[in-house]
């Protein structure tokens, strides 16, 4: 849901897909990393999730003995008081 509203966001500000279209092959490529490397990346103040940068926002991530679950994708502009929320 926030990984759609994100690129609606930039769809509707630019008048153009050219962004969004560039961060879905960031966050695919990101994303097969992590299920590749799980553990690659460094846990955040938050319990059991990890976190992996690409620049302005950052995928949340739990690892767990059977899957990956991705709990926030986040625009790491915004209030980040929305993000306890989110991740609680």
């Amino acid at each position: 849901m926030q990984f759609v509203g994100v690129l609606e966001y930039w769809a509707n500000r630019t008048k153009s897909t050219t962004f969004s279209k560039k961060l879905i092959k960031l966050v695919e490529q990101k994303t097969q990393q992590i299920s590749k490397t799980p553990f690659i990346y460094p846990t955040s103040g938050f319990k059991d999730h990890r976190i992996a940068i690409l620049k302005d926002f950052s995928i949340f991530y739990k690892v767990t003995e059977e899957d990956i679950i991705i709990t926030a994708f986040w625009d790491n502009r915004q209030d980040p008081d929305k993000l306890l929320k989110i991740l609680r």
